[in-house]
């Protein structure tokens, strides 16, 4: 019997995405007279035949159920299909990890019954959440001892235990039977802790999460995979609503996901999926490429066969893979690969930057047609790329910049505005952080002029440019050395005249330090009558009052400020949580102790929902690491490839989750031997290669410098690349 759901298979850009997109319009084509005529035509079938139900699709039927591997691919392709067809059909597109998660939170109540859990609503745990509860459950455990036999510290070795459980239930794996996987695939390595004792911790997190209705990523996967798709009442629900499933890159799918696939396929649904072969992206972090291309042995296969559409790929792949895996070969690559060489890094990046402002400049190239692409990069690489290129009015757009909150000003100030309001919080502030928070809460948006080349000047420039400040930090310096009185309970601002020479500050300055002061002063009192609801209430009026002012704050000042007010709300939904199950005997000013040291730590990025400004792509210099590039599925016309003598480049520029290859399906358990790290490492680069070049249509820069950030010689594997190249932009060049 021929199958009626599809495998395409191709690399990238070879249309696979489309192909779906095509495959969706014929299933639901709303003219039957044309599906009887298309459906007739092929070979052995004649008029009054009967036709496949599922070329039938209604809007009043069963939905179509959409996955795409990351969010940003989800809404492409969900705004593609929903443009191809007028939006007139039912279409869910989601992510598998958001599906998944919808599905857990729609049928909780089933899931009550069949766990006999407690009757409450579920409530999602962010990453950093579910670390630091991790961390105070386990704390009595993890002993000096046990982080010593370990050789990480706390907050690695918790983020490590849960990545295990995260990855069996990717794998479908039940939390129970981690400890005999670990046993078997850590039997060659002694100096790690006992399985046992890390599945026990996991034990108990699970259960402790369950008995309070909290939620990860990994806890909603094993319940959706173990409990949900088991259950006949929830498989009948799910067989009604979806009656085909659409899927792009599949190879980036945990596997997981292949059972729910096969549960619909049971069901008599339609599928259509595509696979990247050269994809994977994320293998190593929960996808199991290998598992999932099994689904074609159901399917109808169709193999993409033609070239990306002016592409280097075709020309340089061979040549390149053949240099990397065989370096005695001797062979020099085209003229469409160049290279820039230092000495140090320091000057390869100023380089760097140089050559592609010139390039821009000449008209060789405009800025969205240029992507630097590095495995890593560090604050240093990007600060100096960003300022060099900006100072040219040359914009630059880092995909995915998950700076930590607290490296923002405006966050900083806001936490230092909480300390000086609720009392108890003396001891996280200083006389520093006060007069930040007065530079801060005195800006003011400076219009641009009325000028062309001034808003042209504007719009290219840093957006902290455009704002000014009455209050500067000088005068914040003066003003919190002579103002500020600290006191581990209730720090305070005095008046301005405190200071004998006060008139050096001027009246601009000191109109916006009394309006300060007056403000916190209206808080204190409104927060000792408890008339502030919650400290997310204090964030908000304090951005309101000093920030927001009627203005437009710049989208990535604006990303951080939605990002605190989010992370504050689920911060204290929890903290409500954890309260109702077991009174916990701690007051306001400790909850607000613990929310700040968690944003100092770090662990929190401002990267809120959604993700990238409203509107149409920025022409922009695309910055990016390896992985993120790859996962955006974008494509350049010039890609400079930066630190191509680095040995990460054989790591994908992501790292890879501890234990991750004993959770992959077809090797469950196996010991992971250095001859395995080697031979993956070699396959991950000949992806990368294939891949990256698949996305540039005309010029490769190989940017290498001698030595790296710390002064070691870099002699990673792309360097015969960098050896072959014809064309060489060096400093003897330049200079």
């Amino acid at each position: 019997m021929v199958s009626h759901s599809v495998w395409i298979v191709g690399n990238s850009r070879s249309g696979k995405t489309a192909r779906l997109v095509e495959q969706f319009c014929s299933w639901v084509q709303p003219e039957k007279q044309y599906i009887e005529s298309f459906y007739t035509k092929k070979p052995g079938r004649k008029k009054g035949d009967r036709i496949p139900e599922f070329l039938y699709l209604k809007q009043t039927e069963p939905g179509v159920l959409v996955l795409a591997a990351n969010d940003d691919n989800r809404r492409e392709l969900g705004d593609i299909i929903v443009t191809s067809t007028l939006g007139k059909y039912p279409v869910r597109a989601k992510t598998p990890l958001g599906f998944f998660q919808d599905e857990v939170i729609l049928f909780w109540p089933l899931l009550i019954n069949s766990l006999n859990l407690k009757a409450q609503f579920p409530v999602r745990l962010r990453p950093e959440t579910e670390q630091e509860l991790a961390t105070k459950l386990w704390r009595p455990q993890l002993d000096e001892e046990i982080l010593r036999i370990a050789g990480v510290n706390e907050s690695r070795l918790v983020r490590r235990i849960l990545d295990l459980l995260q990855l069996a239930a990717y794998s479908g794996i039940p939390c129970e039977d981690i400890a005999q996987i670990l046993t078997r695939g850590l039997r060659e390595n002694n100096t790690n802790l006992e399985p046992e004792f890390l599945a026990s911790l996991l034990l108990d997190w699970r259960n402790w999460c369950l008995e309070r209705g909290l939620l990860t990523y990994g806890i909603i996967t094993e319940l959706y995979s173990q409990h949900l798709l088991s259950d006949r009442n929830y498989q009948q629900h799910l067989t009604k609503r979806y009656q085909a499933v659409l899927a792009d890159d599949v190879d980036d799918y945990p596997s997981v996901a292949r059972l729910l696939f096969e549960l619909l396929l049971d069901r008599g649904a339609v599928g259509a999926f595509s696979y990247n072969p050269d994809g994977a992206v994320r293998l190593g972090l929960g996808a199991d490429p290998n598992y999932l291309e099994g689904l074609a042995e159901r399917c109808r296969v169709e193999i993409l066969t033609g070239s990306p559409p002016e592409s280097l790929g075709e020309q340089l792949t061979t040549q390149m893979v053949e240099l990397v895996t065989e370096p005695m070969v001797l062979s020099s690559l085209p003229k469409t690969v160049h290279s820039i060489e230092t000495t140090s890094r320091a000057q390869l990046l100023r380089q760097t930057a140089e050559v592609i402002a010139d390039a821009i400049q000449s008209q060789q190239v405009q800025p969205e047609q240029v992507a630097i692409i590095a495995p890593g990069l560090d604050a240093i690489a990007r600060y100096t790329l960003v300022e060099i290129l900006v100072k040219q009015n040359i914009p630059v757009e880092s995909l995915n910049d998950q700076r930590p909150l607290i490296s923002s000003p405006v966050i900083r100030a806001l936490l230092t505005m909480l300390a000086l309001v609720y009392p108890g919080l003396g001891r996280l502030v200083d006389r520093d952080a006060v007069a930040e928070m007065l530079v801060v809460l005195s800006r003011k948006q400076q219009p641009p002029e009325n000028s062309t080349d001034a808003i042209n000047r504007v719009s290219t420039t840093d957006a902290m440019n455009r704002v000014s400040t009455n209050i500067d930090p000088v005068r914040a310096g003066l003003i919190a050395d002579y103002c500020f009185v600290p006191h581990p309970d209730r720090p305070n601002l005095l008046p301005v005249s405190a200071f004998e020479r006060w008139d050096r500050i001027g009246y601009a300055a000191t109109t916006a330090y009394n309006e300060i002061l007056e403000w916190l002063e209206q808080q204190r009192s409104q927060q000792e009558l408890r008339l502030i609801p919650s400290p997310i209430s204090l964030l908000d009026r304090a951005i309101q009052r000093f920030l927001w002012n009627g203005s437009n704050l710049p989208y990535e000042q604006l990303a951080a400020l939605r990002e605190l007010l989010e992370t504050a709300q689920h911060y204290w939904e929890i903290d409500t949580r954890l309260r109702q199950i077991t009174p916990i005997e701690t007051t306001l000013h400790t909850t607000i102790i613990e929310f700040i040291q968690l944003l100092r730590r770090g662990t929190i990025t401002a990267n809120p929902y959604p993700v990238r400004p409203i509107g149409g792509a920025r022409k922009a210099v695309t910055l990016a690491t390896i992985f993120q590039y790859r996962s955006s599925r974008r494509s350049h016309r010039w890609h400079f490839w930066l630190d191509a003598g680095s040995p990460l480049w054989a790591k994908g520029g992501a790292a890879t989750l501890f234990g991750a290859p004993f959770f992959l399906r077809d090797r469950l358990g196996e010991p992971w031997t250095a001859e395995d790290e080697k031979l993956a490492e070699e396959q991950r680069l000949r992806r990368i290669l294939t891949d990256l070049l698949s996305r540039v249509s005309e010029r490769v820069y190989l940017c290498h410098s001698d030595l790296a950030v710390n002064g070691q010689e870099q002699l990673g594997p792309l360097l015969p690349l960098v050896n072959a190249c014809v064309t060489v932009i060096s400093e003897a060049n330049v200079n």
